[in-house]
């Protein structure tokens, strides 16, 4: 197994690359159009083929980078299914495996933060592995205050779905806005300051109700762009219009095809 995180810096989004060594077959996990090019060189320098793009969510932070990728190396965009993305190719399920050649992800429907969102379980082998998308966070969790966010949804969420995976789960959040990169089931319990010590619902509810945080400041076009699998709209702003204007395969693909390890 190949596994990487990458880090996406303006909205702090980790993507997930992992891969079945023995097929060259690959998932990219939440990819964000601002890194186009560099998700493309990595694919590209490990020699691996993208059979696919995986959504946690609609995500309300970044334009997805699925279409574009979808373009340029052929791969298949899957999302979960409750949001009924006629632009998708796959919809995610719980209780329906996904595979990436010998490996498999299990969808876990997860919603609280958005109303469809997903997060996935893998076994490496030796522990669980979660990648808890914006679900659960590292000492935190997403926001409930738009997109049919709920509070008490998402407390039962963690509380089920994850709270009751073993401790030694390892969990890769979709974001963390302090340079952290890995957390567990066991140290979510123990610290999270919103659901950690046996929180009650009614203390997590009302947590969530008075963190009063701001707008978000892409959602006016993340939204309808990642409602399109990252089609940008017309109403993306110019300073975050340079990845939208990619609209041919870059050099370095060019000269040497993925998967071409000649």
């Amino acid at each position: 197994m190949i596994f990487r995180q990458l880090f996406e810096p303006d909205s702090s989004t980790y993507t997930y690359l992992l891969a079945d060594e023995t097929s060259g077959q690959c998932v990219l996990i939440d990819p964000v159009l601002d890194t186009l090019e560099r998700d493309l060189r990595v694919l590209h320098d490990l020699g691996l083929t993208l059979s696919y793009t995986l959504e946690t969510h609609m995500h309300a932070d970044h334009l997805s980078a699925g279409k574009k990728l979808r373009e340029f190396t052929g791969c298949k965009i899957a999302v979960p299914a409750l949001d009924n993305l006629a632009c998708a190719d796959i919809g995610i399920e719980e209780g329906t495996p996904f595979n990436i050649g010998t490996l498999t992800l299990h969808p876990l429907f997860t919603p609280g933060h958005t109303s469809t969102h997903h997060a996935y379980l893998f076994d490496n082998g030796m522990q669980k592995v979660l990648f808890s998308g914006d679900a659960l966070l590292i000492e935190a969790c997403g926001r409930t205050d738009f997109q049919s966010g709920d509070a008490q949804t998402l407390y039962r969420s963690i509380q089920d779905k994850f709270f009751s995976l073993p401790d030694e789960t390892l969990v890769y959040p979709a974001h963390d806005y302090e340079g952290r990169q890995i957390t567990t089931i066991r140290q979510e319990k123990n610290r999270n300051p919103r659901l950690g010590k046996g929180k009650t619902e009614a203390e997590f509810v009302a947590i969530m109700n008075s963190l009063n945080l701001p707008y978000p400041r892409k959602i006016d076009f993340a939204v309808p762009g990642n409602q399109l699998c990252g089609q940008c709209p017309d109403n993306v702003p110019e300073q975050y219009r340079g990845p939208c204007d990619i609209i041919q395969m870059p050099d370095f693909l060019i000269s040497k095809p993925l998967g071409d390890q000649g």
